[in-house]
């Protein structure tokens, strides 16, 4: 049972069931809504991003002064404090079960599925799914480049895996702060930074997310000349960073769009006002049903 506002109808899970035993491939577009499911924080807006971390409420810092690349030439261990603390969590998180319903329904299908995800934890590819078919349009904490503090930016995204201080790093939870050696670039043995895509970010390096893309974009081609009939299956985006709803939108076909604060949509999405992992379990049970039934 549903426990949310407003409540969900029979009605609205048959109808997203009944779409994702027609469709003949998914896309599975996901926010930071389906990590919550598996206790990892929402930063959605100053308040979410405080009681994540409450000592950086006292400081009036909020979720753009640390996501911001001008943070490590001012204050790389706390940066660092906060990127080691997430890379840590997202380390030890254990996808939730409504990742393997969705990898279920994919199997499902004949064509393969795509992942467009504007997290950067890693959830899908630690929960299964295939590396070739996501995209990770903000970049992966999973993986590392240079910050170019000594004026030059050393080319080349490394796995975040390889940095020792990285694995050992000492973080205080109460200032957030780093306490040991920061993680360097192998290059110029300067300092490295997460590749992800903050705010006002030149220095982002995009060539891994842009070869994701390309995946991404051979895969839609393969749709249109097999003329396979796409489901958008949207979890957990909102709309104060749209990167996610765009992009399911620009998809122009349906979309079921689980969202338990933010379930608006045009006459082609079916609105699901309810936690992902909820969702996923009730729409799951009435497939199987008519699986059974059939």
């Amino acid at each position: 049972m549903i426990d949310s506002t407003p409540a969900v109808s029979l009605y609205t899970f048959s109808d997203a069931a009944r779409l994702i035993q027609q469709a003949d491939v998914l896309l599975i577009c996901a926010g930071a809504g389906i990590g919550v499911d598996s206790g990892l924080p929402d930063f959605r807006g100053d308040h979410g991003f405080w009681k994540a971390y409450p000592a950086l409420e006292h400081e009036g810092l909020t979720f753009f002064d640390l996501a911001n690349p001008q943070g490590f030439d001012k204050n790389a261990p706390r940066v660092w404090g906060f990127y080691g603390h997430r890379y840590q969590l997202y380390k030890q998180t254990i996808p939730h079960k409504g990742f393997q319903i969705l990898k279920k329904w994919c199997s499902l299908k004949s064509h393969p599925s795509f992942i467009f995800t504007s997290n950067v934890d890693g959830q899908f590819q630690k929960a299964g799914f295939n590396e070739a078919q996501i995209l990770e349009c903000h970049g992966s904490i999973n993986h590392l480049q240079c910050t170019g503090e000594s004026g030059r930016l050393c080319k080349g995204i490394w796995p975040a895996a390889n940095d020792s201080n990285l694995q050992s790093l000492i973080i205080n939870t109460e200032s957030l702060t780093a306490q040991s050696s920061l993680p360097k670039c192998p290059h110029c043995h300067g300092l490295a930074r997460p590749n992800i895509l903050m705010f006002d970010d030149y220095n982002w390096q995009p060539e891994r997310t842009e070869a994701q893309e390309k995946r991404f974009q051979c895969w839609k081609n393969s749709l249109n000349i097999l003329k396979q009939k796409l489901l958008v299956i949207e979890v957990g985006a909102g709309t104060e960073i749209p990167s996610v709803r765009y992009l399911a939108e620009s998809m122009s076909t349906d979309i079921i769009r689980i969202n338990l604060w933010e379930s608006n949509g045009a006459d082609s999405v079916v609105l699901i006002p309810a936690r992902g992992i909820e969702a996923l379990f009730e729409i799951d049970k009435l497939i199987d049903k008519t699986t059974t039934e059939q």
